[in-house]
């Protein structure tokens, strides 16, 4: 079934978020999805270093264009307040320079992972989010992931998926596993 109609190909705002593991992981088949189908993805990160496994793997994709995120804080709770300035100046620049990229040149699909708790934590101002969604071309998907989006944002998303732990080795506090949580 051909579901190519003029409605079709409107753009969505989509968000992935909860507590569960899994976040990340969907707003990558989707990319993968998208690549896969001939359209142009950037896709960016938020609050992560690029020590994970599917860095590597994203970039080796045709038609998925990775923005690295070249400095690390470290968590936000742990940060003084110097970094905490240090790394707002950082993460709002980061926000501006991809989505300036993503319109500029065309994506059809921009993810930003992590944006939900980079806005929560007040490293990326919600306003600035918010004002590009209203504003993005009509070409334009967006894909956020992160834990308690804001009511504003959930209201301008057309897809919202809340990813619920109900059990996770971390409660017992076995830490993550490469290849498997990074």
């Amino acid at each position: 079934m051909n579901n190519d109609t003029k409605n079709d190909l409107e753009s969505r705002i989509h968000i992935y978020c909860g507590d569960g593991k899994g976040k990340t992981s969907a707003a990558i088949g989707l990319a993968v999805r998208a690549a896969g189908r001939g359209k142009k993805v950037l896709f960016a990160r938020f609050l992560k270093n690029d020590d994970s496994g599917e860095v590597e793997t994203l970039s080796r994709i045709p038609g998925i264009c990775l923005k690295p995120c070249r400095k690390s804080f470290g968590f936000f709770y742990q940060m003084t307040k110097e970094q905490r300035q240090e790394a707002k100046e950082y993460y709002k620049r980061l926000f501006h320079d991809v989505w300036e990229e993503a319109v500029e040149n065309g994506f059809d699909i921009l993810v930003l992972d992590e944006i939900m708790a980079a806005c929560r934590y007040g490293l990326v101002p919600e306003e600035d989010v918010t004002g590009c969604l209203k504003s993005r071309p009509g070409t334009l998907e967006v894909v956020m992931t992160g834990r308690e989006p804001s009511h504003k944002m959930m209201d301008l998303a057309d897809y919202v998926s809340e990813i619920r732990k109900i059990k996770h080795p971390f409660d017992k506090g076995i830490g993550a596993r490469k290849g498997i949580e990074y």
